[in-house]
This record gives structure tokens, sequence and C-alpha cells, in this order.
């Protein structure tokens, strides 16, 4: 015979509700999952519980424990925090941009705005994996674009350097996560391209006697005779040449922003000092006397606010680097029309790329070479410029040999 309850539910017997039991550090309150970890306080040195929540199950809280324990070991522990991966990067980014050229800076924020955010903008920045980053870098090589085609290798590249700057200064400034995912994270292998069209000397010879009746003509002798970048030259000012002691000081470079023309540091954000010789001090001397000439002639017309700068339009005004861009291009074609000795057409970036293989070619040391270029360090010159030392070592063994057994007088 069944008993039956009768009355109220108050009247009822009441089932007394199970209490969660920690099991290894892992805990069910509600409908997540914690755990526990000790952390020891640098300060004090006393160990005291850490409590982590928000696992939609035991086995995700099971994971972030086993890791949080390994950090705490090795007094990396970072607390549980909840920013995502956007809202960081609109930190770092903010704070970034006092250390980058204005140019680098729109270039990261294209980047992050196009290729990070879309993809893992919404992400915990604490939930970032090396598996997340390299899925990232594998869905931008196979429908990165907008147009969900695929982004080339070299984008992709430029995004991950962008991550790795930003996600190590999560860890070392922040202090949001105790390791980099990126650093992890497959990514594709770089594309080195080597430097299109050099030329020969006779052939920047010939160059530079076309463009030698240009009112520019300064600033392309000095991009073939110091490797120096579009924007370094267009920030350079009078104050930064010392014929006296044959050098040029490089300490900024301009860059356009959204149509604004801002000057800023230089690639590598240092100050570098480059070598002139005496034929370059005479074309300096000549452009000085050039600009002045022009000064006197506009005389109230002159719209110079500030003449310290070596490079100025003919009216005195500050010169966009589109304009010095085109230059080339422009004075080789005008000489190709009627010229039997055609020049191949090559980039203004091109006269840096030959002072460089000229040099090595030479036998100038790669950290020499390296220091005139501003390259932060000489594994850069010897990647970009592999093609140019490969082919000098075909020389090596003769030389080595003529140094152990000079050749008779």
């Amino acid at each position: 015979m069944t008993k039956t309850l009768v009355g109220t539910p108050d009247d009822q017997p009441r089932k007394k509700k199970a209490t969660p039991k920690l099991r290894d550090g892992v805990i069910k309150r509600g409908n997540t999952w914690y755990y526990v970890i000790r952390v020891k306080d640098p300060e004090t040195g006393l160990s005291k519980p850490r409590w982590v929540g928000g696992f939609a199950t035991a086995d995700e809280a099971k994971e972030a424990r086993d890791e949080g324990r390994v950090q705490a070991r090795r007094g990396e522990y970072v607390d549980r925090n909840e920013i995502t991966v956007a809202e960081f990067l609109d930190i770092w980014i903010e704070d970034h941009s006092m250390e980058v050229r204005p140019g680098t800076l729109e270039d990261y924020r294209a980047g992050i705005r196009l290729y990070i955010t879309p993809f893992i903008g919404k992400m915990r920045l604490q939930a970032v994996r090396p598996a997340t980053i390299t899925k990232l870098y594998r869905d931008l090589l196979t429908k990165g674009s907008k147009s969900g085609k695929p982004l080339k290798v070299s984008t992709v590249t430029h995004t991950h350097a962008i991550l790795r700057r930003a996600f190590r200064d999560a860890v070392l400034v922040h202090e949001y996560i105790s390791s980099s995912p990126v650093e992890k994270a497959k990514r594709p292998r770089a594309e080195i391209k080597a430097p299109g069209t050099v030329w020969t000397a006779g052939q920047l010879r010939t160059f530079l006697t076309v463009a030698k009746e240009h009112r520019l003509f300064a600033f392309l002798h000095l991009a073939a005779y110091t490797g120096a970048r579009r924007g370094e030259l267009l920030n350079l000012r009078w104050s930064d040449i010392d014929l006296d002691g044959k050098q040029i000081t490089i300490s900024g470079s301009v860059g356009v922003v959204e149509g604004q023309r801002l000057e800023g540091s230089t690639k590598s954000g240092r100050t570098r000092i480059v070598t002139i010789d005496d034929t370059t001090v005479n074309v300096v001397k000549d452009h000085q006397k050039a600009q002045q000439a022009e000064k006197d002639r506009l005389g109230d017309d002159w719209q110079g606010e500030d003449d310290d700068h070596v490079f100025l339009t003919a009216w005195g005004g500050p010169i966009y680097p589109t304009t010095v861009t085109n230059l080339p291009r422009k004075l080789i074609e005008t000489h190709n029309k009627t010229a039997a000795d055609k020049l191949p057409i090559i980039r203004l970036h091109d006269l840096r790329h030959l002072h460089a293989t000229m040099l090595l070619l030479a036998g100038v040391p790669v950290h020499v070479v390296a220091a005139r270029l501003g390259h932060a360090d000489p594994a850069i010159t010897l990647r970009v410029y592999a093609h140019v030392i490969r082919s000098a070592e075909t020389a090596a063994a003769d030389i080595f040999a003529k140094a152990v057994y000079p050749a008779s007088p």
C-alpha cells in the first residue's frame, strides 16, 4: 500500500539540497564551473587561494586549472580577465602611437580593423591559444579579404608582426596574459623578395646626367649616394647636414596619413649618421644656392614657414612624398623617347637598393651597409640582399687563395 502525503507543500518533508563538493580543485556553482589554486603573493611570500569561474564544462575548468598551477609554480600566474582581443587592441594601439611613425600607426590600425578584429576580436584575450592564431592565419590565406578571396602571404606575415608586438605587450606591459600564444603559432613562411631591376653603375651615371637639370636633382643624387628612404630625405633639415664633416644626420621621416603630410620618427625609430663624399657635398652646396635664389626671387611670395627643410617646392611649401615617387619614371620616359641608350624603368626606392648592392659587391661589410640603410639588424640586410651576397661568394675562393699565395711581382 502506497503512503500518500497529505497537506500543503510546506507541510511535506523537504529533501535536503546536496552541497557541491570540491573535487581536485574544481567545483560547480550554479550553471558554471570554477577552479581554485593557491598562488604565492610575491610581496609577502604567503600562499593564498585564487578562485576562477565562468567555465562551461568541468573539462574546461580542469584544463585552465592545470595551466594555472604551472604558472603559479613559475611565478607567472595572471588573474582571470574578461577583456576581449578587440578591447585590448584598442588600448594597445593608443599606447603604441607614442612609439611609431604616423604612417606605421595607420598601417597597424588598418591591419587590426581588416584582418584581426573581424575574426578573433570578440574572443577573450586570455582564451586565445596558439591554435587560435594558426587558424586565423589559415583563414586569412583562404578567405581573408572583404570579398572572401585569399590574402597574400606578405599580408598575413604583416598581420603576424602586428599580433606579435601586441601580445608581447599584453605579457610584459599590461600583464593580462602570462605568455604570448603568437610565438607558438604556425605561420606561413615569409616571402623574401629580391629587389627588382638594379641598374649598373653606368646606367646610374646616365640617369643622374639626365636628372641634373631638374630642381630636385640633389634629392635623387642623395637617394642614390646615401641609400636613404624617400621620407627620410623629405624630412631632412639644413641643420642635419655637416658639409665640413661630410655627413648627414637622419633623424625623422615624412609620411601621408589620410591625405595629410605628417612627420615622425624613422622606420627603426633611431637616428643615424651617414657619411657623404666630396661630389655629394658639392651637389648639396649647389642645391642650397639654388634654393636661396628661389627664395630671393619670390620675396614676399615665398611660402616657406620653415626654411630649414632641405627640400621644398619652388614656392617654399612642403613636398608630398608622391611628388618625388613619380619623378624617376618621368625623367626616364622623357630620356628614352630620344636616347639610344634607353634606361630600364625603376622606382625611386630602387636607388636605395642600388646603393646597397654596389656597396656589397664592392666588399663593404654587411653591418656597415646595414648601418647606412638604417636596418635595425644586419640580419635584415642579409635576407633582403642574399642574392647579392651569393654572387659575391663566387669570387671568395680566388680571393682567399691569392691571400695565402700572393702573386709574384
